[in-house]
């Protein structure tokens, strides 16, 4: 992983920022919350997610970054949600910059637990944001 993990902890507490904006989710019988964030994340982003001074923000962070950043934020994701490991990471990053090389900020900003995903992929790497200034 080349990418600074000082950028990495900037977008997940900037991430962070976002989604505590939004209603809570409260799981109900025969339906868990959790899966219905990316719908939420879908009407936010209709009428004000999108809109908020924040989510432009960190979008253009993340669309300021070198395009390998970017690409490595969307592996990191993914290594976080569990769909490639550690081991996985050149063919993580391979598909990601493939399929995401030119919306990457869209589609990270469109992932309703980003911030969990990312925390999750640099534990898979035995890292953390704990001693890093965000």
């Amino acid at each position: 992983m080349d990418i600074a993990l000082e950028i990495v902890c900037h977008v997940i507490h900037r991430a962070r920022e976002l989604v505590a904006d939004l209603d809570p989710l409260e799981d109900e019988p025969g339906k868990r919350a959790a899966d219905d964030a990316a719908e939420e994340l879908s009407e936010e982003d209709e009428g004000g997610l999108s809109e908020s001074a924040e989510y432009e923000e960190l979008k253009e962070y993340i669309g300021n970054l070198h395009e390998d950043e970017q690409i490595e934020l969307v592996a990191l994701t993914w290594v976080g949600r569990g769909t490639y490991t550690a081991e996985d990471w050149d063919e993580a990053v391979e598909i990601a910059r493939d399929e995401h090389a030119k919306n990457a900020a869209r589609y990270l900003l469109s992932q309703p637990l980003l911030a969990d995903e990312l925390e999750e992929g640099l534990n898979e790497f035995d890292l953390s944001c704990e001693d890093v200034d965000t």
